[in-house]
């Protein structure tokens, strides 16, 4: 079957960045400790999905004011994710270059998660 984007929401580059950055934090939190599984790790997974899921339901409601409210959501689970990372480094479950580089990419994607919903 021949994948071809259907959705909207498959064709923003804030969703598209999301979903990737979704894979990167997710394969660093599966390297936590075993006690961390339902506690950070689980946590900053579930914080990083919101980030793209927020995206996608918003953007298939029909009003604007809707979707700006999804995307207000995106960014606070972003905030929520960014302080998983600080926790994560302050335990020494990332090296401070990991941190950075994800840091880099969370700030990154809010800036362009708050651009798009100052243009709607």
């Amino acid at each position: 079957m021949h994948y071809q984007t259907k959705f909207k929401f498959e064709r923003l580059h804030i969703w598209q960045d999301a979903m990737e950055l979704g894979e990167k934090i997710t394969n660093h939190a599966d390297s936590f400790p075993r006690k961390e599984l339902y506690n950070l790790s689980s946590q900053i997974c579930r914080a990083i999905d919101s980030v793209a899921l927020n995206i996608s339901e918003g953007s298939i409601i029909q009003s604007i004011p809707e979707f700006r409210r999804f995307l207000g959501y995106a960014v606070r689970s972003l905030a929520e994710v960014v302080t998983c990372l600080h926790k994560a480094k302050n335990r020494n479950y990332i090296s401070t270059d990991i941190f950075d580089g994800l840091y880099l990419d969370c700030y990154k994607l809010m800036n362009m998660i708050i651009a798009f919903r100052t243009k709607l």
